[in-house]
């Protein structure tokens, strides 16, 4: 199989998306980078965002090297709601003053027994993966449905649809992210503004590259039989932000592979 990594850095560059701009948080590495990376192939100028300014700005200099356009714009989202709003702010001034799309994909997992889940993790998971995308949809939302058009897309996971042990809170906040989409697109639907979400499988980051092993016998017994690249979600995302999609509001597109609908040993 192709790496990530050379797919990315070999895109071929279209204008369907020309014109427009976007907001990806959590793009400094991982799937949020290869969305950004797919996006401006597309012709969107896309924000990266990470806490780290040197990580978020290689992702850029990429961009820049393969033809696209970029801002980088850091912070530390979960700090406050106020920092997500500024934030917000921020991205939209190097914008240009107005945001097509946003892609709500940063995201924590710390894991563990309910009972011995430290507090300062479920903190941070109900404000990085609950919270922020509420503060940013809140903050944004409003100017896209004024504006009559827009584009939502959360990034869910294949996790929210399966019970397992020692693993309770993140896929529960990744459930509650499925709710605000449904909620999101009966909210702003009917002023213009398209609301979905990307529910990946056990997909290969460079934040689980060590468990490698463990991924790859996950997805041994589903479809596709291996773990899913970066770009697959991205070239997902792509679709439900472009005009292919304009029919499409508050639905959760799985790109796990099958690892939820079906088992082939």
């Amino acid at each position: 199989m192709t790496t990530d990594h050379e797919l990315l850095t070999t895109l071929p560059r279209d204008e369907r998306l020309a014109g427009r701009t976007a907001i990806v948080t959590g793009s400094s590495s991982g799937i949020g980078a290869a969305i950004a990376h797919v996006l401006a192939a597309s012709g969107v100028h896309v924000v990266v965002h990470g806490r780290d300014t040197g990580r978020a700005e290689r992702v850029a200099q990429s961009i820049a090297t393969s033809g696209g356009r970029s801002s980088v714009v850091v912070g530390d989202l979960a700090a406050s709601p106020a920092a997500a709003r500024d934030f917000a702010a921020r991205a939209a001034e190097a914008l240009g003053g107005s945001v097509d799309l946003l892609v709500n994909n940063a995201g924590i997992f710390p894991v563990g027994p309910t009972a011995s889940l430290p507090d300062e993790d479920v903190a941070a998971l109900l404000a990085t993966n609950i919270r922020v995308p509420h503060d940013l949809v809140g903050a944004l939302a409003p100017a896209m449905a004024a504006r009559g058009s827009g584009s939502i897309v959360n990034i869910t996971s294949w996790m929210a649809n399966v019970g397992t042990p020692g693993v309770a809170l993140y896929p529960a906040t990744k459930a509650a992210l499925v709710q605000l989409t449904r909620a999101w697109a009966a909210e702003f639907g009917p002023s213009g503004v398209r609301v979905n979400a990307v529910a990946p499988g056990a997909t290969i980051t460079p934040g689980n590259e060590a468990s490698i092993e463990i991924l790859e016998r996950m997805t041994a017994a589903a479809p596709a039989g291996a773990p899913g690249r970066p770009i697959d979600i991205a070239h997902a995302v792509r679709f439900l932000a472009s005009d292919e999609a304009a029919y499409v509001h508050g639905t959760v597109l799985d790109v796990d592979g099958g690892i939820v609908a079906a088992r082939v040993g």
